[in-house]
């Protein structure tokens, strides 16, 4: 499905784009892969390509009666064959060396990027992304690939020389795989959230078992195919689908896994964390969402700041672990700054995302548009004003799809329940504080702490800002993002908090050596062998 297209890169911080050879790619690979659609996909466990008794639909959001693939409702003993077929690709995977397996994953990365289009279109879609959210989501998952190999390799494989106690020693600190690890991706960057961390673990030795969303296993799916074109052996990659009763659950019991990845909600996140660690210490790298506050202060370019935070509220439709949900704005600007910001979100085209005028897609699921209304019924009800939005999009061509408009709602208590509930919707609460320190104090004021913004021009303020908040990931006066936008080996993506366990982010320089655990290696009277 190569394709030769000139390629511009496309990152989250784009969002726009004037380039007609990329708007005509796409619009190409839209119309090829509607011929992929509603065919049944297998589950990869070891070098077989297996089957269920059963098959769930993975239907589009766009339109509930397209059928995007099909793929199989795993078992707990299809996970237990697939983490069987993990551990006995491991050894020679293990054994086959870093630099051999760098040159596997930076192919597959460039069969990624050389499949940018086709795997975009499918991903419009599976879960909704417009053109350049799913083309950003794609190029990421190669650039994740790329970056932390450059890693492995600046570190030598991880690889240093320790001090002596006498001539005869020869000592050294070596970091090394654990075994088979799980990754549990989420629907909302179904290629990235996959493929970052399986990358993650397969670049550090460890072979992988991957459990996708339901709502998004295509594009896992392809990630994996990416792979094993790229040469990958068949065991050192597996994919089980089907539901986290019987999948996850499995994954989060078998001994025989060694360490875990999961991306999503703060709920399912803890329980996992408790859950996985509860006979001996394994590691789990937990990345669960946040409540992403920004701050608008008297001082800030007010035009700036609307636009921020309109792009981070409403790209892919709050639908980012990022995504800015909550504003604290200075009382004297407040007026203002609203009113920019519901004539940027009135701009908005909301409709299907695979056509290039559509800004904003559907919501994921029925659920997810239910969450959507509900908050709107609330915010009405407890005395909020709807300042743009509120409403459902009914059409001929959106009526069997989930299509919330963008929502901005003022005149809340800063106490309200949705100024700390992560949503994930298209809808954001905007408060009226009276100081710097009153805003910091409320957006610190959560479990949470993925990400934060501030828009203002006063430097006493901006240190302020950067000295107090609780986050992991901070912008300053970014237009193209209050809170969202971060890229592989530019911003590291990691939260403080309930928002993530490590205290290491993904995208960034310390990621890899997550999935690998150190060893001291004294050798007397001569050099170790080589590592």
């Amino acid at each position: 499905m190569a394709t030769t297209t000139p390629r511009m890169k496309i990152t989250y911080a784009t969002l726009s784009a004037d380039n007609e050879e990329l708007q005509s790619a796409f619009d190409a690979a839209v119309e090829r892969v509607r011929g992929e659609l509603g065919r049944s996909y297998p589950m990869l466990i070891g070098a077989e390509q297996r089957s269920g008794s059963e098959e769930f639909e993975d239907r589009s959001p766009i339109d509930s009666n397209i059928v995007v693939s099909r793929f199989p409702v795993g078992t707990r003993q299809d996970v237990r064959d697939a983490i069987a077929a993990a551990r006995a690709a491991f050894p020679a995977w293990r054994n086959l060396g870093w630099r051999k397996r760098l040159e596997l994953m930076r192919r597959a990365a460039d069969l990624i990027s050389e499949r940018q289009f086709e795997y975009a279109a499918l991903m419009s879609f599976e879960v909704g992304k417009n053109r350049l959210e799913a083309l950003g989501d794609v190029e990421e998952t190669a650039d994740l690939l790329r970056y932390y190999s450059d890693g492995m390799e600046k570190a030598n494989g991880f690889v240093q020389s320790m001090g002596s106690l006498s001539p005869a020693e020869h000592t050294r600190s070596i970091l090394k795989p654990h075994g088979v690890w799980a990754v549990i991706s989420p629907f909302n960057f179904p290629m990235a959230l996959c493929g970052g961390p399986a990358a993650g673990a397969l670049i550090a030795g460890n072979t992988v078992v991957i459990k996708p969303s339901s709502d998004a296993p295509l594009m896992a799916y392809k990630f994996c195919e990416a792979l094993r074109d790229a040469g990958v052996e068949p065991g050192v990659f597996n994919l089980v689908t089907g539901p986290g009763e019987a999948v996850g659950a499995e994954l989060e019991e078998n001994q025989d896994i060694d360490g875990m990845v999961f991306t999503g909600s703060y709920e399912v996140g803890m329980r996992l964390y408790t859950g996985f660690t509860r006979d001996y210490p394994r590691p789990i790298i937990t990345e669960m969402g946040g409540k992403n506050p920004s701050i608008v202060t008297a001082s800030a370019d007010l035009d700036e700041a609307a636009e921020g935070v309109m792009r981070s509220a409403f790209g892919y439709d709050g639908q980012k672990c990022s995504a800015n949900s909550r504003v604290y704005v200075e009382r004297s600007v407040a007026r203002p700054f609203l009113d920019l910001l519901v004539e940027k979100a009135k701009g908005i085209r909301v409709g299907d995302p695979t056509r290039r005028e559509s800004w904003m897609g559907p919501v994921i699921n029925e659920r997810a548009l239910a969450k959507f209304t509900g908050a709107v019924a609330e915010a009405r009800a407890d005395g909020g004003r709807i300042e743009v939005g509120g409403e459902v999009l009914r059409d001929d061509a959106t009526e069997r799809g989930y299509f919330p408009m963008p929502t901005v709602v003022s005149g809340l208590p800063t106490s309200h329940r949705l100024f700390r509930d992560e949503l994930f919707v298209p809808f954001i609460v905007v408060g009226e504080v009276d100081s710097l320190d009153e805003a910091l104090n409320l957006s610190n004021a959560t479990a949470y702490g993925l990400t934060a913004g501030i828009f203002s021009h006063d430097d006493e303020q901006i240190r302020r800002f950067l000295d107090t908040i609780q986050a992991g990931v901070v912008y300053v006066n970014r237009r193209a993002g209050a809170t969202t936008g971060a890229w592989p080996g530019i911003q590291s993506f990691g939260g403080w908090k309930g928002s993530g366990s490590s205290g290491k982010s993904g995208l960034g320089p310390y990621y890899v050596q997550q999935f690998l655990r150190e060893q001291s290696q004294t050798v007397m009277g001569q050099e170790p062998p080589p590592a």
